[in-house]
């Protein structure tokens, strides 16, 4: 062969070995299927796993929840190794057009209180009857020892209430409002009085439907016609 080189000997002289080009490092490869991993090709957290979505979202109907929490309890139980803490979240749910629920979560982690708590009220809401943006007549409700009073107000009002009572009525949908608590200021039994005062509203039409009586439409009043001279 004409690479070869004849010796003396007669034999062929190895050849000599090109040094091999460096080669780049490759990227390590992306682990999956674990906690506390690096992220996924789908992204969004360890594992590749998908983002949490917002808790004001609705899985379900895709409509926009809001989630207010009212009150966050700590209970303490003494054991032998020390003590054990759980908490309790009263979270309100509504969607802003006249729907609202009301619910406790309990749980070890505040976090997750809060989560059961807002997963809890979105299965238990119910209606409420409201006129535009306020209520359509006063109305009084009392549960254990609170007692609430809620009056219509005018347009550009707002709603006069505490944070207990006001994180009711923003989530159902009301913007201005009159309110006044008289009893006990222990956060649920001031929920459920408000929540119970709105359930209690009824509409003219709905009265006037129970009684078996028509409701006549009123015309609003004509402008006078000019004078001709």
């Amino acid at each position: 062969m004409a690479d070869e080189v004849t010796t003396p000997e007669g034999g062929a002289a190895p050849q000599e070995q090109q040094p091999e080009a460096p080669q780049a490092p490759q990227a390590p490869q992306q682990q999956r299927g674990f906690r506390g991993g690096p992220r996924g090709p789908r992204g969004g957290g360890p594992g590749g796993r998908r983002p949490r979505q917002n808790q004001d979202s609705d899985d379900k109907g895709g409509e926009e929840l809001a989630e207010k929490v009212v009150f966050i309890n700590r209970s303490s139980k003494v054991v032998k190794g020390g003590r054990r803490f759980k908490f309790s979240a009263l979270v309100v749910v509504g969607d802003r057009k006249g729907r609202i629920g009301l619910a406790l979560g309990k749980a070890a982690e505040v976090a997750d209180a809060i989560r059961r708590g807002g997963e809890l009220a979105r299965t238990k809401m119910v209606s409420v009857r409201l006129k535009d943006v306020t209520i359509p007549h006063e109305v009084y409700s009392q549960y254990g020892g609170a007692k609430v009073l809620l009056r219509p107000a005018s347009p550009g009002t707002g709603i006069i209430a505490g944070k207990t009572v006001r994180a009711v009525l923003e989530s159902v949908g009301i913007k201005d409002i009159l309110s006044k608590s008289l009893g006990s200021k222990n956060a649920a039994n001031v929920v459920k009085a408000t929540i119970n005062a709105l359930l209690s509203l009824r509409m003219r039409e709905d009265i006037f439907k129970s009684r078996g009586i028509e409701l006549k439409k009123i015309e609003p009043p004509k402008a006078p016609e000019a004078l001709t001279a």
